[in-house]
This record gives C-alpha cells, structure tokens and sequence, in this order.
C-alpha cells in the first residue's frame, strides 16, 4: 500500500512517500525549488518521492494533507464573523480552503493525466492530530503522552493526548487565538526578525541576555490552573484581525502580529537593520524563559493528567531546542521523542501517518531514527558534472581512504563541504549535507558566519558527538538523533570546544550513532584518534539558503565561499588556493 503525505498551501511545504506504512522518501519543496520555507503545492517533491521509489501517480492508494477544513468549522465560522470588516484576510481564508479542497485536481495538473486515471482516494487529517501521528507512531514507545504546541492550525494551537500502540486518543486542546507560536513570532518580529521562521534567532539571541522583562511579558501571556495558558489579545491584532499571510508559490509572510498596545508596553520594534542592543538581548532572554515556563506547565499538567513516563512532542515550537533541553530537568517525563521535522512540514509524514494506523488500523510501526529521505547521488553523477564544469578533483577508490583524507583535514582546522548520502528531510544537515571543522578552533564561530553562512554573529554551531562520550561531555545523556536538544556542556571541557560551546556554556547536540550514520561516525572517530575529541562542529551545508540537495548546489556554494574542500561521496575537491 502506497500514501502519499502532503503539507500545502502553507509553509514549509513537502510531500512524503510511506509503503506498507514505512517512510521510503521524504522532502520539502525549498530544496528543489530553491526559496527558503517555500509555501503553496509540493509538486517537485512529490515527483522526485515518485521517481525515487520507481513508481506513478497511478500506484498511490491514499493522498493526506495534514489539514481538514471542516474540522472545527462553527469556531471557524465564528472566528471570521468577529473578522469581518477586514476584507482581507477573508478573501484569503476562502482562497486557500478553496485550494485545500482541490487535492485530486492539482495533481491531475502536475502528471496532465485525466482525474478518472488518479485512483487514490484523498484524506483530510486535521493539522494537530497530522501531528500528533508524526511525533508518536516513529517513537519507540509502546505508550506515551502526546503534544503538539504550534502557531494555529484547523483553529487549535496546541492538542494533547496519549498514544498506545497504534492508536492516539485526543484529550485536550488549546483553541485559536490563543497559541504560544503566535506568541513567539509577535516578539521575534518586534525584535527585528520579520521573516518566517526566524523564530530560532530569537532562541539564539536568548542566551546572549537575562530575563530582566520576564514580569512584563506575564502581562501578555497567562497559565491556567488546567494546565492551559491565554494570550492577553489586546497585545495582538490576530485575534481582530486574523493573521494576514501571503505564501501561494512563494517564501511565505506574515504581516506583524503585535499591536499598539504592545508597542506601548515594549517601545519601538528594532528595525531590521538596526543594532541589536542589551534591551534586545534581554527581551529575547526574558520571552524565551516564559516560553519555557509555558511548555513545562503545559507539560506537567499533561503528566498529571495521564502518569506516563515518555512524552512525545511536535509542532512548530517542538523546534526550540533550548527548551527541548530540559524537559527531563523540569517534568516527570523520563524519555523524550521528537520527530526530525516537528513543525508543519513533518505533517506530511504524520497525516499519512495517522491514516495507516488511525483509520486504516494497521498496528506495525516502524522506528524513525534517521532523517536520511531524501535525493542521493553516485559518484558517476558526480564526477560528469565536475567534468562538466571544468573542476579538477580526485576520486578515490575507497570510503577508508577518503575518511583518512578528510579528518586529517579536520584534524588541522580545515573546514570541508561534506555531501554524502540522502539529503535529510527537516531543518537540520546531520552529516549528509554539511560544513565541518574542528569543535576547538577558535576563530571558528566567526569565520564560518561571516564567510560561509553570511549570517548573524550571535548564531551558535552544533557539536555532533559520538553517541557513546556524550556523558562525558555533557551534564545530560541522551539519545539526540535530529539535533533536536540543547545540553549544557561539562564546564571542563569548554576549553576544548570553543567553535561548539555557546556563550552559556550549551550546545545543541545531535548523537552519531555507529548504526544509524556508519561513513560520519568513521570520520569522527577517526578525527577523534588524531585528536582525542569525538567531536565535530556541524552546521548545515548552504549560504542563506535552504541546505544544498544537488551536487551542482554543493558545488556552488563552495565556490562562492571560503570552505577548504568540498567532499562528494568518494570524490574530493580541494580549494586552489
């Protein structure tokens, strides 16, 4: 049985490819397309998980999109009522439901096939419960609480429930206007971030201040005695107004959600060109912290509710890895799974998901432990482009010799373009589309986010650390498979990790597992035998845009910026220096 998973018409657009209810591809439409988070249908991505498993449109059974414009739909109704006069956002809302409800005939667009050859019945699942399904069934839990904390989807921003077996049974949720990832967006546009899912600069600008304003934000947002929190709406415009987004085809936008009020609260936005200042940084220490408090109440309440030790998470805010970091420090919760792509586009993977399981009641699940779903390329490919292109480079005849190459590299400080393997499918390059060097070069943090990234200064770097030395390490141990937690590392070993360590003594760590990522585990380790550390610094493969999927991508952002050497399966490209 072949489902075919989607997210459209919304950010982060992606499609995923499930037989037998296993994932066999997956991928979002920024890295063919090219435009960061790009919003509306995932035509390429559904052609390449088509093309990758060899099969057609006509083989598919089932098409999910993780939304459901009928669920919900009095408080919809409702909802746009006390929105009328802004003419708008109504004109939007119908636009994209419209849309939403014309699966079968976008596709028959794509394949300019006729509707009656496109066999697959297509399913509706709710944006919540898409993800719920995404965070629970790839755990490797038979039981488990559930979360999902997002900005809004199908008019809920958050849902609770449990997870047994192969069911999930809903048993709360948090409604429309109020939601923590609006919340979080309303101050990470104030704070002079105003594209989406810029969110993650504010978590790394965080640790950069203290939370001096956390009694002011208390203002904005309140907790609940049932385990639930409320936005202040006289803060907002959303909740007046709705949410005016633009995203059909394009990088999507949101219009800014604060309003007079808050302005008045907090002063004059940062202007997106302005310096970040100490007032910035403490804004952004202070939101991030009731962030936090926010999660763990909700977390707690959900612990009391069902006395379960493990605890799923997805949605947009499951990203704030900050946070994700200490969950076990702040519940009850013993164990914590986070699915590789907990925002909305992993609801490609989850709609199809809670179809299988949920509805069609097929009880075998499989374990996501790796992210790899995506293109993968030969060393033929390879070098007939660089032929190509008229680049010198050598291949070499075998994987050992190209690990023994590339951490002797490593090992004196070089930074290498490393592209092996399937693209990852989420926001994290996890040793398949990255830039690696040395964890204790010191001018590191600098070099590689002004001459490779082209991004702000204050952006922290992941350490990728050999699963079996992370309580060496780190005050916590832990399985971190997407680079999904951020840990406090052992203040001895600082010293040695100052390109990984941020400015509070963290890091957002993801663990390399023999099993699971054999070639980037043998480089560590090799790095490790040359220089005592099995660490190295990881951050994705791409220069202010979406991780490179190609090897003509890979190839061209190398070109343009200030790598060393660019690694392609077993074929190396050094820089002429």
């Amino acid at each position: 049985m072949y489902i075919l998973g989607i997210n459209a018409y919304h950010g982060d657009s992606a499609a995923a490819l499930l037989k037998d209810g296993k994932v066999v591809s997956a991928i979002e439409e920024e890295r063919i397309r090219r435009i960061k988070h790009w919003a509306g249908f995932p035509s390429e991505s559904i052609k390449f998980c088509l093309q990758y498993a060899n099969i057609s449109i006509d083989d598919i059974d089932y098409i999910t999109i993780g939304r459901d414009p009928s669920a919900h739909l009095v408080k919809k109704i409702v909802g746009s009522i006390t929105r009328m006069l802004n003419i708008q956002f109504i004109r939007d809302r119908i636009y994209n439901l419209k849309k939403a409800t014309s699966i079968k005939r976008e596709i028959v667009n794509v394949f300019n096939t006729d509707k009656d050859k496109v066999r697959a019945k297509v399913k509706y699942i709710e944006h919540h419960r898409s993800h719920l399904a995404s965070a629970f069934f790839p755990s490797p839990f038979e039981e488990a609480a559930i979360i999902s904390i997002d900005g809004f989807g199908d008019f809920s921003s958050s849902m609770f429930a449990i997870g047994r077996g192969s069911n999930i049974k809903v048993i709360d949720s948090v409604t429309y206007p109020h939601s923590l990832g609006l919340f979080y967006t309303a101050f990470t546009q104030f704070l002079g971030f105003p594209y989406y899912g810029d969110e993650y600069k504010v978590m790394g600008l965080s640790s950069y201040g203290q939370p001096t304003l956390t009694e002011k934000i208390r203002k904005v947002i309140r907790l609940r005695k049932d385990g639930k929190f409320e936005l202040n709406t006289d803060y907002f415009v959303h909740s007046s107004k709705g949410v005016t987004m633009s995203w059909d085809n394009c990088a999507p936008f949101i219009e800014p959600l604060y309003s007079e009020k808050f302005i008045e609260e907090f002063g004059n936005p940062r202007g997106k060109s302005e310096p970040i200042n100490d007032y910035h940084k403490d804004l952004a220490a202070s939101v991030q912290k009731i962030c936090e408090e926010v999660i763990f109440h909700m977390l707690n309440a959900l612990y009391k509710r069902t006395k379960l030790k493990n605890i799923c998470i997805a949605g947009g805010v499951s990203q704030n890895s900050v946070a994700n970091g200490k969950i076990k420090l702040n519940t009850p919760f013993e164990r914590v799974y986070i699915p590789p792509a907990g925002y909305d586009a992993g609801n490609a993977i989850g709609s199809a998901l809670w179809l299988y399981h949920q509805i069609l009641n097929n009880s075998e699940r499989v374990l996501i432990n790796s992210s790899s779903f995506g293109a993968q390329f030969s060393n033929e490919y390879i070098e007939n482009m660089l032929k190509s292109r008229k680049v010198e480079y050598v291949r070499y005849s075998s994987e050992d010799e190209v690990i023994e190459i590339a951490s002797d590299m490593l090992s004196k400080g070089a930074v290498l373009g490393w592209f092996q393997g399937r693209t990852e499918f989420g926001p994290r390059a996890l040793g398949n589309r990255s830039v690696l060097t040395h964890p204790g070069r010191e001018d590191a943090k600098d070099l590689i986010n002004s001459k490779i990234k082209r991004r702000e200064s204050f952006r922290p770097f992941a350490p990728s650390i050999l699963r079996e030395f992370v309580s060496e390490y780190f005050e916590q141990d832990d399985d971190v498979f997407f680079m999904e937690k951020v840990f406090t590392i052992k203040e001895e070993k600082r010293k040695m990790l100052p390109a990984v360590t941020h400015v509070d003594g963290t890091g957002r760590l993801q663990t390399v597992h023999k099993d699971i990522t054999p070639k980037y585990y043998k480089l560590i380790n090799k790095f490790r035998e040359k220089t005592g550390l099995p660490i190295l610094l990881n951050t994705s493969f791409n220069e202010n845009e979406p991780i490179v999927n190609t090897p003509e991508e890979a190839l061209d952002c190398f070109l343009r910026t200030e790598m060393d050497a660019l690694i392609m399966e077993d074929i190396i490209v050094v820089r002429n220096k």
